[in-house]
């Protein structure tokens, strides 16, 4: 073999030698590379386990910081007082028969125990607002999360919370809208839950929550409304109340707005479904229901002839609880008085009525009628004004009747009066009202009762004050018998009275005997004011179920004046006797029928 063959084959030997090495210094670097990634891996999955480890324990551990918070602030958390806002009410009057007089105070809202609160109408609150109430713990979870995004995000303001949740919020808390403040309802809506009764809650929020109408809570919201207490609510009306809640200042209108009373009738239904659906109200039941009729709103005018009554029952009313008459508006006390609403209303519209359209020279006549129940001292009828905003005085407490011979039949020599009427006697210018309660004394015989207008004081549907009417004796029964035949024949020689089974008044040539009371009556008319000068002109009608005064004063620039050519074509006695003759008529008018036209007598008398 020659030495280029040779030297080729030593050179491809060694080529493969060193490949060889090559190729394995290149594996085993590949190898540790391969080892070394592995090791990489592994410490990866460690350390991933070790990190993820790690962010569980964070997470427990935060979660049972947070957890430990709220214990904390759930034990730190007290249940604050209610607003004193929330615990101011007003003061409700009504009249004899339980018809809404008025009321008095800085808040629309009367609290009422929940029994007296229809079960269909809580069920029907929890129908429209919180369907899950008897059940939850106070609070719903989506409704809070969905407020926290809602603040966090800058989103609309969100609702949804349970009956307790707005329970806290209305009554014990501020309205600020915030995320912490959406907590702290939480917690202490959770407390409230865990140390109350759910009647207690319930009566809590149906006594505070507002229902439009300026109406907090569910017993001025249903007089408002409905011109009902709330224990007289029907199904129908219990729905519509519950459906207003979510948007109270929209619904007000309902009844005097098409478009309002639409959409309420549409929630109502759909309360209704609610409630049928639960068990709360039968299919029957459903099917019977009719969307009620609401009062029309916005009502009238409160400044009108109705203050006067208001004003002398407040009086009346702190008087006998001796309290201020602030403290008894603010007291959530409900007035029953002695007034016969029906009657006064129809007293001021035909005094209006029967008004003259003008006045002579800027003098203005004035009529006062005051009816009170002899014997007793109820008054049934304060006609003190036509508009309390603009004659704030009382022309049947405080006006003055010129004595003339208004109390002539009382000054008999020889007649014997015991106080207050011998008394009476000596005054020069006695009010309506004690004119009165004097002739109310001869229709009861001689006992003089003390005028009152509050028969009852209740609040919270207990009483703590019941009238008891003040009586004694002025005179005797032979006495009142002799002043009334005094009256009769005075009454009689002024063409005003003829003796008869009723009392009677002088119209042209004709008498016009007015309807007598279902026990007959006793006497009538005394006579009016005496004089073409005469500032005063009046009437007093009585019998033993009614004794009736009416008076008309004149005033110029807030000074007395004669009444003379102040009553159109009449003179002002025949004006005060026929005005008082026709509400006579209507105080002895059964309730629901027209009052009856006087018959005139068949012969005049001269």
């Amino acid at each position: 073999m020659n030495a280029r063959v040779k030297t080729g084959v030593r050179t491809g030997v060694q080529s493969r030698v060193n490949a060889r090495g090559l190729l394995g210094r290149g594996g085993a670097r590949l190898r540790g590379i391969g080892t070394f990634l592995r090791r990489i891996r592994v410490r990866r999955r460690r350390t991933r386990a070790r990190r993820l480890r790690r962010v569980l324990a964070a997470l427990l551990t935060l979660f049972l910081l947070v957890c430990a918070a709220v214990v904390v602030a759930y034990r730190m958390t007290p249940i604050p007082e209610p607003h004193p806002e929330t615990v101011s009410q007003s003061t409700v009057f009504v009249d004899s028969g339980g018809d809404y007089l008025g009321r008095r105070g800085p808040v629309d809202r009367q609290d009422i125990p929940l029994e007296q609160v229809p079960r269909h109408v809580q069920d029907a609150v929890i129908a429209a607002e919180n369907r899950s109430f008897r059940t939850d713990s106070g609070v719903a979870p989506s409704a809070i999360l969905r407020a926290a995004l809602a603040t966090v995000t800058g989103g609309d303001r969100q609702g949804g919370s349970t009956i307790t949740q707005q329970y806290v919020k209305n009554a014990l808390l501020t309205p600020e809208q915030s995320l912490q403040r959406k907590a702290h309802e939480a917690l202490i809506a959770v407390k409230l839950d865990r140390t109350r009764a759910k009647d207690d809650i319930l009566a809590g929020y149906l006594n505070t929550v507002y229902f439009g109408r300026g109406a907090a809570g569910v017993e001025s919201a249903a007089r408002n409304y409905f011109g009902v207490g709330a224990h007289d609510l029907t199904v129908s009306q219990g729905a519509a109340l519950a459906s207003i809640l979510n948007l109270p200042s929209y619904y007000e209108r309902a009844g005097a707005d098409a478009k309002v009373t639409g959409t309420l009738e549409r929630r109502w239904a759909w309360v209704l479904d609610a409630m049928a659906d639960s068990g709360a109200i039968s299919a029957r039941e459903r099917t019977a229901a009719r969307f009620p009729a609401f009062r029309f709103y916005p009502p009238g005018g409160t400044n009108g002839q109705r203050q006067y009554l208001i004003d002398t029952a407040s009086a009346e009313a702190a008087d006998r609880l001796g309290i201020t008459e602030d403290q008894l508006a603010r007291g959530g006390y409900k007035v029953h008085t002695t007034f016969d609403l029906g009657l006064q209303d129809e007293t001021a519209e035909l005094v209006r009525e029967r008004s003259p359209a003008a006045v002579k020279g800027g003098a203005r006549l004035h009529t006062a009628v005051v009816a009170t129940v002899p014997g007793d001292g109820a008054v049934r009828v304060l006609y003190g004004g036509a508009d309390y905003a603009h004659q704030p005085f009382n022309d049947a407490v405080d006006g003055a009747v010129e004595a003339g011979t208004v109390l002539e039949p009382f000054a008999h020599r020889g007649l014997r009066l015991g106080d207050p009427l011998g008394g009476l006697v000596k005054e020069t210018a006695p009010t309506p009202l004690r004119l009165n309660s004097a002739y109310a004394t001869l229709a009861a015989d001689g006992t003089y009762a003390a005028p009152y207008t509050v028969a009852k004081i209740t609040k919270a549907g207990r009483t703590v004050h019941t009238a008891r009417p003040k009586t004694r004796t002025a005179m005797d029964g032979k006495a009142a018998a002799v002043v009334t035949e005094l009256v009769n024949a005075s009454s009689a020689k002024d063409g005003a009275y003829v003796p008869g089974p009723g009392p009677a008044i002088k119209d042209g040539t004709s008498f016009l005997p007015a309807r007598p009371v279902p026990t007959g009556p006793v006497g009538h008319s005394a006579g009016a004011g005496s004089g073409p000068g005469a500032r005063t002109a009046w009437r007093s009608m009585y019998s033993p179920r009614l004794a009736l005064t009416l008076a008309l004063f004149a005033e110029r620039g807030g000074k007395p004046v004669r009444v003379a050519d102040l009553t159109g074509d009449l003179p002002p006695d025949t004006h005060a006797t026929q005005t008082a003759n026709q509400i006579w008529n209507l105080a002895n008018t059964p309730a629901g029928q027209p009052p009856q036209p006087p018959e005139p007598t068949a012969e005049p008398v001269p």
